[in-house]
């Protein structure tokens, strides 16, 4: 979780009360944060500096600084600003903040655009306007990164960095003084050499790709930042009406924009690989600090027009609406509390929430600033927070559970062992595939209602979830072609399928893959591996005349068989069969076709089969058992 170091006497000022630090250490135990350190700059300093012989902290600060525990998905709570805010509210000594967009109406909104080649790179941009506002230094250091000596004076963009924005791969955020550009501004993706400014904290104008290599070469904070885009044909560039960069995002601002204790009026925007997380990014930054515009709490829009010349206006201020049913609160909770009273104590959390007429469920308002609540667990625990924990009766639960492992990885363990007696080799490979490799490489077409498909995916490599083990299997033959042969690989693990009686509207369904790649076809050993299997697994042939086959099959309601296919264009014509299990297919086998070698670059035949496993996991009587936790 990250650990905020914030000005103890200026946190109390916000606060409006000075604690003892047990008094303040009980308070956030109460909110569900942490003092996890009390110190100061002139402390931290000497332990930085422990063992140099020439360490002076003379020059330090002594005064005290919390350094507070904030939960991972609390955003709001990453400044001085949020804390004081959260825990005021919570105390009901403050009202919830009404955030709300300036009325600008008859005045010319601040505009950016867009260009299309920002989607080789970084294709969103969203941006606002904090009018009015008043800095002074302890505000300007909880805004700006002041590179204090004990490096604790951080911007709540840093913070932000660091945790949704994912070390800014995902979003960037960049704050401008708007005196000093002048609008409409453009986002652009140019060739690195055709961009120049002077970057922040220097006086020098650089190239980007200099600048680059300079960061690289001489600033250890920015340096991990540069791999993001050093290897694009392009880099993501903002510039105002006279061509003046104002950021090369995600790596620094110009310096011409920089902000100061003297502006006023500042301009911020937040490029982005996800829409949705740049949007939440900038509802938190604006929230934070909109309380020291003149008119606190307002925010001025932005018109942004996209790549394809649709126009949105941002940030986004509404508030979500979720309905939550009592009963189960008070459930979890182990409480009897009335809708009204639940309203109540979310009002210390910033939920605005209004009980039912019957008062079997609370309608919840969730502010931008709560962007972490998205379930209705989420206002639980908030309810649970603000009646206290310590409050909660402990009881002896009803129910007495014991663990113990699922029947069908119980039996998948035991499949391991045989498959492996049988000279296989076992690989694990990803969950995820390309879309090509799930279906266009194995000659298989898409209907579009099989494969659950990423909607922002990070890499080409990683685009759907796969519905077949059989390409991460041909792809680690295809990566091994050297090793020496015959190569027995299996796997056996989930694959991913679409389905509406699943509410998640998706389901993990256990298989078992096994490939032999060798000089010659090998159809008769992968064959004979299914035949093992069924053998293990306690499955008599249909053929089977044996007196015990038989009675094994009654109990089971049907034996296995096989039966020559050619439904499936992987598989080479007239060397491809369908397993049978209750008059239901559960799997295939045969050899590959040279069409698909090609595509997974592996130059010898190979013959596979693909099980599922599921059908197979029945109790002695026969009776099928749960494959899933419920």
């Amino acid at each position: 979780m990250p650990v905020l170091g914030v000005n103890r006497d200026k946190l109390f000022e916000a606060l409006g009360q000075k604690f003892t630090e047990e008094e303040f250490e009980e308070l956030c135990f109460e909110y569900g944060i942490e003092l996890d350190d009390v110190t100061s700059e002139k402390e931290m300093l000497r332990k930085e500096l422990q063992g140099s012989a020439n360490a002076d902290v003379s020059g330090a600060s002594e005064e005290v600084i919390y350094k507070i525990d904030i939960p991972a998905n609390r955003y709001d709570m990453l400044c001085l600003e949020g804390i004081a805010r959260a825990l005021n509210i919570f105390r009901q000594r403050q009202a919830p903040p009404l955030f709300r967009l300036a009325d600008m109406a008859g005045k010319q909104l601040q505009r950016m655009v867009i260009k299309p080649e920002t989607a080789l790179v970084r294709p969103f941009v969203v941006c606002a306007v904090l009018r009015g506002v008043r800095f002074d230094p302890v505000r300007y250091n909880s805004f700006i990164d002041l590179q204090a000596s004990a490096g604790e004076a951080r911007l709540l963009a840093d913070k932000l960095h660091q945790n949704v924005c994912r070390q800014r791969t995902l979003v960037a955020i960049g704050t401008h003084d708007l005196a000093k550009v002048q609008g409409p501004f453009t986002y652009e993706a140019l060739p690195p050499q055709d961009i120049r400014f002077v970057p922040l904290k220097q006086t020098q104008e650089f190239d980007a790709a200099g600048l680059m290599q300079h960061y690289l070469a001489n600033d250890q904070k920015l340096k991990k930042f540069v791999p993001i885009i050093h290897g694009s044909l392009v880099y993501p560039v903002i510039y105002d009406a006279q061509r003046r960069v104002l950021s090369l995002p995600p790596i620094i601002n110009g310096a011409h924009s920089a902000i100061s204790l003297d502006t006023r009026d500042v301009f911020i925007e937040c490029t982005a690989t996800d829409l949705n997380k740049a949007k939440m990014v900038l509802n938190t930054v604006v929230a934070m600090f909109s309380q020291y515009c003149e008119r606190p709490f307002e925010v001025e829009p932005v018109e942004v027009v996209d790549a394809l010349g649709n126009t949105h206006v941002y940030p986004q201020l509404d508030t979500r609406q979720m309905e939550v049913a009592v009963p189960y609160i008070n459930g979890c909770i182990g409480t009897d509390l009335a809708a009204d009273k639940i309203a109540q104590l979310l009002s210390k959390m910033q939920l605005t929430a209004t009980p039912a007429a019957d008062g079997s469920r609370v309608s919840v308002q969730v502010p931008i600033t709560r962007s972490d609540v998205l379930h209705a667990c989420d206002v639980m625990e908030d309810v649970a927070i603000a009646y206290g924990y310590n409050n909660l009766v402990k009881r002896v639960p009803k129910t007495v559970t014991a663990g113990k492992e699922l029947p069908l990885n119980q039996m998948c363990e035991l499949l391991r062992g045989e498959c492996a007696m049988a000279g296989f080799t076992e690989i694990l490979t990803w969950a995820l595939c390309s879309h090509a490799e799930n279906f266009g490489q194995l000659l298989r077409h898409d209907d579009g209602d099989t494969a659950v498909c990423i909607g922002n995916p990070a890499t080409a490599e990683f685009e759907v979830c796969r519905t077949s083990l059989l390409p991460g299997a041909l792809k680690t033959l295809g990566s091994n072609r050297d090793a020496p042969l015959p190569v027995k690989l299996f796997e056996v693990s989930d694959v991913i399928l679409l389905t509406g009686s699943k509410g998640c509207g998706a389901a993990n369904c256990r298989r078992l893959v096994a490939v032999l790649c060798d000089r010659a076809a090998g159809f008769e050993v992968i064959h004979g591996l299914l035949n093992r299997v069924m053998e293990v697994l306690g499955v008599p042939h249909s053929g089977d005349a044996d007196p015990a086959a038989e009675k094994q099959r009654q109990r089971l309601g049907g034996g296995y068989d096989w039966r020559a296919a050619d439904d499936a264009p992987t598989f080479f014509p007239g060397r491809h069969a369908g397993v049978y299990f209750r008059g239901t297919r559960v799997g295939e086998f045969g050899i590959i076709h040279p069409d698909v070698l090609v595509a997974f670059d592996i130059i010898n035949p190979v013959a596979a089969m693909e099980l599922d496993l599921e059908p197979f996991c029945f109790d002695q009587l026969g009776r099928q058992l749960e494959t899933q936790i419920l």
